[in-house]
């Protein structure tokens, strides 16, 4: 893995951040000759568009899904607009 001063990191960080994603290999960024970090490429991202539709087929839809779930006869708003 290559590496490179802290103080070399800090003057070239967009270059460097730019050869990690470029290259895919990290860099190790040391101080006083010591490992402090290390930039790594990015993982994979999905498409965020890849989520619509990902679910067809997984499941049934049962009875009907358009109607209300209780009567109309239980909804509070019918009965005040009755009793107006």
């Amino acid at each position: 893995m290559q590496e490179i001063a802290i103080l070399e990191f800090k003057a070239k960080c967009l270059a460097v951040l730019e050869r990690v994603r470029a290259t895919k290999r990290p860099i190790r960024i040391t101080r006083f000759g010591k490992p402090v970090a290390e930039v790594i490429p990015p993982t994979a991202t999905e498409d965020r568009a890849a989520w619509i539709g990902s679910m067809k087929g997984t499941f049934e839809i049962v009875g009907d899904i358009v109607s209300p779930a209780n009567d109309e006869d239980e909804w509070e708003i019918q009965r005040c607009r009755r009793n107006s």
